[in-house]
């Protein structure tokens, strides 16, 4: 199997992947209102596929990436190192553009995720997938106003 593929034989990759849909469970479960009307392609393509490639590029390919040059940033603790910390920090404070405080605070927890499958695979293809694996569930199943 090509090297950038070897994820799919990662057993903590299929966990973080499986999570997605459990949160998606949840926030049904607490009363997020569902969607009721068709998402239009435009939207379907820029939040599955244009936004994730682009941050994982940026955040996860250029900060993490950057952050990881330094020792003291390397140092984990459960597979999370400083740097996909910071860079995390980062990520849900640049959805504050976009998303109200609490949903873009929200973000710091699955760009945890995103950074853990960066440095756990050393590739931006794992973190791609799954982040853009949860982009579409999220869009797909809820209101997006």
């Amino acid at each position: 199997m090509q090297t950038h593929l070897r994820f799919l034989h990662d057993g903590g990759f299929w966990v973080v992947l499986l999570a997605g849909p459990a949160c998606w469970l949840i926030l049904y479960l607490i009363g997020m209102p569902v969607r009721s009307s068709a998402v239009s392609l435009s939207i379907v393509v820029m939040s599955v596929i244009f936004y994730p490639v682009l941050e994982e590029i940026v955040f996860r390919g250029g900060l993490q990436g950057a952050l990881l040059t330094r020792p003291a940033l390397c140092r984990s603790i459960a597979g999370i190192s400083l740097a996909c910390v910071i860079t995390s920090l980062l990520f849900a404070a640049a959805h504050l553009l976009r998303q109200p405080p609490l949903w873009a605070a929200l973000v710091f927890i699955p760009s945890l995720v995103f950074g853990w499958a960066r440095e756990r695979h050393d590739s931006l293809v794992s973190p791609t997938v799954l982040h853009m694996s949860y982009n579409a569930g999220f869009i797909g199943l809820f209101q997006t106003a």
